[in-house]
């Protein structure tokens, strides 16, 4: 890292309110040249609220930021573009049926006689793209290379627009590891010229790996800034997770585990999640633990049929199995509520009633729809059940608090009957009171009997219930732990493991 005293960019009480919410609160930040700067954080932290802030694309509400001393207001992306402030996302926003050439130069090609030079342009792309390492032909199609390559055009674009701090948000969220050596190596270029890089991402061992310092946010305000060569993982987390190690243990309910119900081996997804084993029992809840990222939601999906595996086994009941879409899922017995119930659970338009019998409706067929007086008894038997609160069973479901939306969902998959039930989050979001209640159902459907796999980033709840707890780490399960081995600070230390062996 460079010495340099002064930073090349200073962000000092930076704030962002939205209608009831605050989501940035007096946050600073020091850029320096060289630096590769980490920005780290839970899903709502305040990483893409920060960022959209000193791009220009929210207006802050409070806060200075400074470019070379000078203090700038950038009022949208572009104007911190021709600034020399450049953002690469994960999803590459380049042009893929244009050429590299033309991606790399829109907007400013060279031109003769009032015409864009090709040839030029050409010429010119190959001798930038060296720089970054890259002998690629330019008159090709982008869509003709890999996303690394892509991410490198797209890299190589705002710094020759921008060439004095670089954004890259997520940008190896789709990468293999030989194409993150390939951007790390661009990266590490960059700071030889002195550029100030700022990382965001939610794979701790590519921090360590590539980061100089890191700045931690949690809801909205700076927990910390940390030189990383002085830092432990196990620090990191705990920032992260605002929860110290020595939080004691929770108690747990007792519960009565029953025979082998599923059974998956080396199961997994290239690209997705990497192959692991689960045995889950009747009567037992598995947990799922690990940072945002971490291959939580990935597991229910592959699991689930969702985001189907491409090797391994898997048999329920001492049978073999293949899980190849969710329809083939729930025909076995299994459930799922998604992570984000407003996108992948309610259909908002349609009713409660309608939303309630959806699942067990697909299960029968669409050729044997479920009679009104029917699919009525169902939905008010579970609105009974589970307490949910509305007007009319005839109500739009979006128009129900997002705790008896989760309800709802949550009576949708019961209603099915299922043997396996899978709960991605399912207490985010919601009012205490609803959460108490979902956390009671799930100890209560254990108690049945039923097997259940929950994946939750709220650890005290996480270990009130589950049997066993899988924590994961970069799409991989790196430890399990069960018995008297369960707490919180278990947990952290297993996120916070370097070189954690897969199961």
């Amino acid at each position: 890292m460079s010495t340099t005293p002064e930073p090349v960019l200073q962000a000092t009480g930076v704030s962002k309110f939205f209608p009831g919410a605050i989501a940035l609160d007096d946050v600073s930040l020091s850029l320096y040249p060289g630096e590769v700067h980490a920005l780290l954080g839970e899903n709502g932290a305040g990483k893409s609220t920060l960022i959209k802030c000193l791009t220009g694309a929210y207006k802050r509400d409070a806060g200075t930021i400074l470019l070379d001393g000078k203090e700038i207001d950038p009022r949208d992306p572009q104007g911190s573009l021709a600034l020399g402030i450049g953002t690469v996302y994960q999803e590459v926003n380049l042009l893929s049926n244009m050429t590299v050439a033309e991606n790399l130069f829109l907007g400013w090609q060279p031109m003769r006689h009032g015409m864009i030079n090709n040839r030029e342009m050409v010429k010119r792309s190959k001798e930038v793209l060296s720089g970054f390492g890259l002998d690629i032909d330019p008159s090709q199609l982008l869509s003709s290379y890999s996303i690394a390559i892509q991410q490198v055009v797209a890299i190589a674009r705002a710094v020759e627009l921008a060439g004095k701090v670089l954004i890259l948000d997520e940008p190896t969220a789709s990468l293999d590891r030989e194409e993150i050596d390939l951007l790390f190596s661009v990266v590490r270029k960059l700071t030889e010229r002195g550029l100030a890089v700022v990382f965001i991402t939610h794979f701790l061992d590519q921090v360590f790996e590539i980061s100089d310092r890191a700045t931690i946010l949690r809801n909205g305000r700076i927990v910390g800034t940390r030189e990383l060569a002085n830092a432990t993982q196990t620090e990191i987390v705990t920032m992260m997770l605002g929860r110290q190690l020595e939080e004691a243990k929770k108690e747990r309910g007792k519960a009565v585990i029953g025979e082998t119900i599923l059974e998956l081996k080396n199961y997994g997804r290239r690209g997705t999640i990497e192959p692991f084993d689960m045995i889950l029992h009747k009567g037992e809840v598995i947990g799922l633990a690990g940072l945002l990222g971490s291959g939580r939601s990935e597991t229910a999906g592959v699991i689930f049929g969702s985001t189907p595996a491409d090797q391994g086994t898997a048999t329920l009941n001492g049978e073999a199995i293949k899980i190849d879409s969710p329809r083939s899922s729930i025909h076995l017995g299994f459930g799922l509520c998604p992570e984000d119930r407003k996108t992948d659970g309610i259909v908002g338009d349609l009713s409660v009633r309608e939303n309630i019998i959806l699942s067990l409706q697909a299960r029968r067929g669409w050729t044997r729809p479920i009679s009104r007086a029917k699919a009525e008894k169902i939905a008010e038997d579970y609105v009974k059940k589970l307490d949910i609160r509305l007007a009319s069973l005839d109500m739009p479901i979006r128009l129900l608090s997002g705790g008896n939306q989760q309800k709802a969902l949550l009576a949708r998959w019961l209603a099915t009957e299922p043997d396996i039930l899978i709960l991605d989050e399912p207490t985010r979001g919601i009012d205490v009171g609803a959460h108490a209640e979902i956390i009671e159902l799930i100890q209560t459907l254990r108690e049945q009997g039923m097997a259940l796999i929950v994946a939750s980033s709220e650890l005290e709840e996480l270990i009130t219930y589950s049997s066993r707890i899988v924590v994961l780490r970069d799409r991989r399960q790196v430890k399990e732990l069960q018995g008297d081995e369960i707490s919180i600070g278990a947990i952290v230390r297993s996120i916070a493991e370097e070189g954690g062996a897969q199961l």
